[in-house]
């Protein structure tokens, strides 16, 4: 019978070298190293693809919107938004840098890789870690600027890279931030209010990153994992995949759904953050990727969060159905405390915080 995840990597060993990537062109077989154990949900055998399970799709411009999207967390945590204004050629290039990036051969790749610690440069999934079995992946984090890592990858043709994805990190803060208006808006929190509780200690407005992920075609996907299960640590992420499916969402009650690519949108799921801010009303979503035999995926994450010195605190206007006012289910705590609550204890880190 198979067991749960956290059972199926109880007590073992966590892997030295999380940071250096498969060289996934030079395996034709799939390594010991990323065949992993059968637990709950995987070989990817419960998986949902139909109609009826299709997280919602909004449309930003929707006198609705912030209804809509309250709906859409509060049973899904997810959703498909559509009409955000990003251009499709913005989309476009930033697929083909990434692409771009992805195909340099391994040692290239090398010469940009990510610290231990963190930051800007090329490396394994950040939850890698936490588990014996390696990944079907490859990522390329952008915190800030990535001319320092990109002159190593290109020294004489870095510009067109950096340049394509400032830009697309400015229009993602726009929209992140035009997201976020409609979050307080679907919750009934003031932007007043939000900032008192997350921003008072800030000094920046904001905390975000870029996480450009890459999935080679796998010689037997049925047995590797893509990105294992897990949730978002900020308040939410929004997710640009390419043509491919391959992520999935966990629906409470029904399984594993498959979030297939819809053309012009992009994919918004609640993190960790937006669950204690909401006082447990928005769940944060676990996620997952596959992979497949055929195609090379890849997607872009952008995630979206108040600064590390920011406190978060559920925001106790929030009512009951009966219109009383609920307790907080959450203690405060700062973004930082919580980033490192997670990175020791990854999923148990919001039990942690209960009252």
């Amino acid at each position: 019978m198979a067991s749960t995840l956290s059972q199926v990597f109880r007590d073992n060993p966590l892997p030295l070298n999380h940071i250096i990537p498969l060289d996934f062109t030079s395996v034709h077989s799939l390594p010991e190293s990323h065949v992993w154990p059968a637990f709950d949900g995987f070989p990817f055998g419960t998986t949902y693809p139909g109609e009826k399970f299709s997280i919602p799709i909004i449309d930003l411009m929707d006198p609705n919107a912030a209804q809509l999207v309250g709906h859409a967390c509060e049973k899904w945590g997810a959703f498909q938004l559509t009409s955000h204004g990003l251009p499709s050629i913005l989309t476009d290039d930033v697929e083909s840098q990434t692409r771009r990036l992805f195909a340099l051969p391994a040692h290239e790749k090398m010469k940009a890789l990510r610290l231990p610690s963190g930051g800007t440069g090329y490396g394994q999934a950040r939850i890698s870690p936490f588990y014996p079995k390696f990944m079907w992946h490859e990522g390329f984090t952008i915190m800030g600027s990535a001319v320092d890592h990109a002159r190593k990858l290109w020294p004489d043709d870095y510009k067109g890279f950096c340049d394509v994805m400032e830009d697309y990190q400015k229009k993602m803060k726009e929209l992140a931030e035009s997201l976020l208006h409609i979050f307080l808006e679907s919750l009934d929190i003031s932007k007043e209010e939000y900032r008192s509780t997350t921003i008072q200690r800030g000094r920046e407005a904001c905390n975000t990153a870029l996480q450009l992920n890459s999935y080679p075609p796998c010689p037997d996907p049925n047995r590797a994992m893509g990105l294992a299960p897990h949730t978002d640590s900020l308040l939410f992420t929004i997710v640009h995949q390419s043509h491919t499916s391959g992520l999935q969402i966990l629906r409470d009650g029904v399984g594993w759904i498959t979030v297939f690519p819809l053309e012009g949108a992009l994919v918004v799921n609640v993190g960790d953050l937006l669950h204690i801010l909401s006082n447990g009303r928005y769940p944060s979503v676990l996620h997952r990727a596959v992979v497949n035999q055929a195609e090379h995926r890849i997607s872009l994450a952008y995630f979206y969060g108040p600064p590390a010195d920011s406190l978060i605190s559920p925001l106790c206007n929030l009512v009951s159905s009966g219109q009383q006012v609920v307790a907080p289910r959450y203690r405060s705590v700062s973004v930082k405390e919580y980033v490192d609550l997670k990175e020791k204890h990854k999923e148990k880190a919001l039990s942690l915080l209960r009252l």
